[in-house]
């Protein structure tokens, strides 16, 4: 596929995934909160039993990216390490494989604690 195709695919998937959630939001009761929750989760799951694999191969960051990817990322890197180090790796090995996405968030949440100021809920 070209460039231009990939960049498609990734906007419809990711968008996609991204509808879902906003339905989710509007049609349930459930929070914001519970929903990032099940994105993860979900993730963490189809990643565990192979299914997000072709998904992230077909719409790369538009499968990655959103907070399924995230769980994705979190269930590849457990088997990674139970594979090198046994049962010890289910322990370290999701730490290790999103630790420069937790890094990046903590980062890009205290520059903006620092640049923005914060408001009081009325």
């Amino acid at each position: 596929m070209g460039a231009w195709t990939d960049y498609l695919w990734a906007f419809v998937i990711g968008g996609a995934l991204c509808v879902v959630a906003q339905i989710l939001i509007d049609k349930t009761a459930l929070t914001p909160a519970r929903i990032l929750v099940l994105f993860v989760v979900a993730g963490v799951v189809l990643g565990a039993v192979g299914l997000y694999e072709p998904l992230v191969e077909f719409a790369g960051a538009g499968a990655t990216t959103p907070l399924s990817g995230f769980g994705y990322l979190l269930s590849k890197g457990v088997r990674k390490a139970v594979d090198e180090k046994g049962l010890l790796g289910a322990l370290t090995g999701g730490l290790s494989a999103t630790a420069g996405g937790i890094t990046a968030a903590m980062f890009f949440g205290l520059v903006a604690a620092l640049i923005f100021k914060g408001k009081r809920k009325k």
